[in-house]
């Protein structure tokens, strides 16, 4: 029997065990979208206990620890940080198969030196053992980033940011890792939303540019996209409920974008139309730019209504929506494809029913501009486990080409996280190690070598085009 998370964590196969602790291991991170804070960063804040650093904001462990019954008091309530931090550890005891359960006991391992498991009986002896270590001057969040071989991390920013953080962040000599803006424009799509027209206004303001017609709303994100450029920025996300197309002429589009801006309401069919010529347009922008775009679909968000109102969104009550997005992401990449508008992209699904499907789609658009030009994002969120990572990379290899994979990112709001870097790595060293154990890739270790440490780091430097220098 093997020992609970031991050097081998994962691995199985001799193989496996070479290609992690000789090639992916050692290998920088590239943490490409991420939920962290760059104020955090340019502050270089020390977090007073574990319960700030590990529960703040951290609605993975929010809906477990909801699922063990405890109080929303003990959870983002106003209970004592102690007190919060025993209810933790009485639902990861419970935990067992849940991603959590090792990623907590990774980040347990790494960053506080704790070899044993966290439970109910000895949460005292690790609030202790934790909160000590965070005491000493070399766990502050710069410090923790750098110790974790980070090398470059993309934020999410709207596009009305200042980014003034991230310039605090790069005139500072002292910190060598970069922090780039990562351009996310869902709230200038969200036409339907009842504050709309107060984002506009204030978009406008911004820029200086009168936003009163969808030309002009074009015209003034390409602005703040050059903003963003300067800033280093390389990366676009977006989260969609679903992946649209809807053909629409220039004026039905100015129409459209009118009859909201003047109060009134937009019928559904409406605003897929508007939200498909604003993606066009981004598109052209990110195309125009050599950015990447990132598009996440597949979620249904906000369920629980009574919470929501509350607490507000990403507080833990979105899902997985069963949606097909096969014939609107075909229209729409075609749509792109047609116009001279197709960026680098790389697509996520909620949905681990869609693998297959993203694969063969991405097949039909791939060209000579760019190596793997078109790309299937790794598991995300509640694919984020082994099961999950090891479908959407078996199913990569199967319909498309692992060996262009751009790897990992944390989708993270704690800088704990790092650790899912090597979590994936160990699974996908494992899978690579089977294959080769079982005779399905030669033993060719030159040649994995090149794959493993290509998908661990070096393929996503070159694909976004990162200058590290």
């Amino acid at each position: 029997m093997k020992k609970f998370m031991d050097k081998n964590f994962l691995l199985s196969p001799p193989a496996a065990e070479k290609l992690y602790h000789e090639y992916a291991a050692a290998m920088p991170i590239i943490d490409y979208h991420c939920h962290i804070s760059p104020m955090e960063i340019a502050q270089d804040r020390h977090f007073d206990n574990i319960t700030q650093l590990w529960l703040g904001g951290d609605h993975y462990k929010w809906r477990q620890m909801r699922s063990n019954g405890v109080d929303e008091y003990y959870i983002t309530g106003e209970a004592d940080d102690r007190d919060k931090f025993q209810k933790w550890a009485e639902t990861l005891e419970k935990a067992i198969g849940n991603p959590l359960y090792h990623w907590s006991h990774m980040e347990l391992k790494k960053y506080f030196g704790f070899e044993g498991c966290l439970n109910s009986e000895n949460a005292e002896e690790v609030w202790q053992l934790c909160n000590k270590r965070l005491a000493e001057p070399d766990m502050s969040v710069r410090n923790i980033i750098k110790m974790s071989n980070v090398k470059l991390i993309c934020t999410t920013d709207d596009p009305v940011d200042t980014l003034e953080w991230h310039k605090a962040i790069a005139r500072d000599d002292t910190f060598d890792v970069k922090v780039l803006p990562a351009w996310r424009p869902d709230k200038a799509m969200n036409i339907e939303k009842p504050d709309y027209a107060e984002y506009i206004k204030s978009l406008g303001e911004l820029t200086g540019i009168t936003i009163d017609s969808f030309k002009n709303l074009v015209k003034a994100l390409a602005v703040r996209m050059n903003f963003f450029e300067a800033m280093g920025c390389r990366v676009s996300d977006h989260a969609l409920e679903y992946v649209m197309y809807e053909d629409c002429s220039q004026e039905q589009i100015e129409s459209i974008f009118a009859k909201r801006l003047s109060g009134k309401e937009i019928l559904r069919q409406e605003e897929l139309k508007f939200k498909t010529a604003f993606m066009e347009a981004m598109a052209d922008g990110y195309n125009k730019r050599n950015w990447a775009m990132q598009l996440h679909f597949g979620c249904i968000r906000d369920n629980n209504t009574v919470m929501y109102n509350l607490m507000g969104a990403d507080t833990g009550y979105d899902a997985i929506n069963n949606y097909s997005p096969a014939k609107e992401l075909a229209a729409f990449l075609d749509s792109l494809r047609r116009n001279n508008r197709l960026p680098k992209t790389i697509l996520y699904s909620l949905n681990p029913n869609d693998n297959e499907v993203i694969g063969a789609i991405l097949g039909c658009f791939q060209d000579g501009s760019s190596v793997g030009k078109l790309q299937q994002g790794s598991a995300w969120w509640f694919n984020d486990h082994k099961k999950g990572m090891l479908e959407q990379m078996t199913s990569l290899a199967n319909l498309g080409l692992l060996g262009n994979f751009i790897g990992m990112l944390t989708d993270s709001r704690s800088f704990l996280s790092y650790t899912r870097h090597e979590y994936f790595r160990r699974i996908m060293c494992n899978l690579i190690g089977e294959w080769v154990e079982n005779g399905e890739y030669p033993e060719d270790y030159g040649a994995l070598e090149k794959i493993v440490k290509d998908i661990s780091y070096n393929n996503a430097v070159k694909y976004f085009g990162f200058n590290l220098d």
